[in-house]
């Protein structure tokens, strides 16, 4: 049947994928056999499997690919071990030491882990008790991650709207500057028009002339007559 499914994958389907593939380093085989594994037990193709483990997976269990591989390593010195003592044909032990030398090779390609970060003799359970554990850690940072990214673009926009308010401020401040001058100009014309107004009353309140006629009484001259 066509593997033809194209869905998105799952938390299942990224472990499924790290265990098989974990599996097959330690057992000496190709991760190109894990990638068929999985893509039969899962609908899909090789190349999808090798895609998603190359971009999304792999980088997240470099220290289980180490141990692994090291694991790989202590079988296939065991290995060797036995060959000698059962005195294989030199042919054989020549095959074995290429063999090495070939996954030397290829572990030398591979990104350095510290070999002390991990013991040799680990049970399977415990392999997959830490990638689950090193799945949530991967969760739990990307959550972290997001919250973080949050957390900053408010803090940008709370930046935007003080570098806003503070431009407000600013004109507000200058319109009131102004207000205050033409208030000041203001006060003046309205002092000088009220001493303006008094001289005038002054002017129209001068005092009353007398004089006195034939009989010898006052009358009140009438303003601006001689």
């Amino acid at each position: 049947m066509a593997k033809v499914r194209q869905d998105a994958w799952s938390h299942e389907d990224d472990l499924l994928l790290a265990e098989t593939v974990l599996r097959h380093i330690r057992e000496g085989s190709t991760q190109l056999n894990a990638f068929e594994e999985v893509g039969d037990k899962l609908n899909r193709t090789s190349a999808a499997c090798g895609f998603r483990w190359n971009a999304e997976i792999r980088n997240k269990y470099v220290n289980a690919i180490d141990l692994a591989k090291r694991q790989r390593k202590e079988k296939k010195r065991a290995m060797a071990r036995a060959e000698k003592a059962e005195h294989k044909p030199t042919l054989v032990a020549s095959s074995a030491a290429k063999h090495q030398e070939a996954e030397q090779f290829q572990t030398s390609t591979e990104t350095p882990i510290n070999a002390n970060s991990f013991n040799s003799h680990i049970t399977m359970d415990e392999v997959i008790h830490f990638l689950r554990e090193l799945e949530k850690q991967s969760l739990h940072s990307n959550q972290s991650q997001a919250s973080l990214e949050h957390v900053q673009k408010e803090k940008e926009e709370l930046q935007k709207q003080v570098d806003r308010l503070t431009q407000e401020l600013k004109q507000t401040k200058s319109q009131l500057a102004t207000m205050q001058e033409d208030y000041q100009a203001f006060i003046q014309i309205m002092d000088r028009a009220r001493k303006m107004t008094v001289l005038e009353d002054q002017d129209m309140r001068t005092a009353p002339a007398f004089r006195m006629d034939k009989n010898g009484n006052l009358q009140q001259l009438a303003q601006g007559s001689n």
